[in-house]
């Protein structure tokens, strides 16, 4: 797991970059494997002389699963602070959800990130399903969102054709799209 932060309108002095990789940390403990976690820092100008927006977003990927946040106020260590506690709040829930799931058992990392398939049921039966709203979106968005959901495929309603796609990482590393063909 690596931590990157990076700035916009910005320069990360060493001490910022540490306390942003602090409090990071202190969410990593709650699960055995996480993604590169990337935390974006910025500057953004007020409205009617308000002063400064310190932004920050941070993005955690945990078992397929992209926990995300973002702040905005008038200080940088604050925004950093509000942000963490609302990505520790999105992992309690998370927790409290695999309790439930797993009938009390206790929060078990390893075991979300695996599907236990009874030895009953043959190999290409389904074994899960899931439902979600479709967003109509252009394919290259497509690409960005199934990235940043480090996923393999994503589908989209694309905005062009009026039709449900897909679009997959190919193993070569470029992309494709499935479209119906009725």
């Amino acid at each position: 797991m690596a931590i990157t932060v990076r700035g916009k309108n910005l320069d990360i002095t060493p001490s910022l970059k540490e306390y942003v990789e602090k409090r990071v940390k202190k969410v990593t403990k709650y699960f055995d494997k996480t993604g590169d976690i990337t935390v974006i820092l910025s500057v953004e100008k007020g409205r009617h002389q308000t002063g400064n927006f310190h932004h920050v977003e941070v993005t955690v990927p945990v078992n397929g699963l992209l926990i995300r946040g973002e702040e905005r106020t008038a200080d940088m260590y604050s925004s950093i602070d509000q942000v963490m506690d609302k990505i520790e709040k999105q992992i309690g829930k998370y927790k409290t959800k695999l309790e439930k799931k797993f009938r009390g058992s206790g929060f078990r990392a390893d075991v979300a990130s695996t599907v236990v398939v009874p030895p009953e049921m043959e190999e290409d039966a389904i074994v899960r399903t899931k439902k979600f709203a479709v967003k109509p979106m252009d394919a290259e968005e497509a690409i960005l969102q199934m990235n940043l959901l480090n996923h393999d495929f994503f589908m989209f309603l694309n905005i062009e054709s009026e039709q449900v796609n897909v679009v997959y990482r190919r193993k070569d590393g470029c992309y494709g799209l499935l479209e119906p063909e009725f």
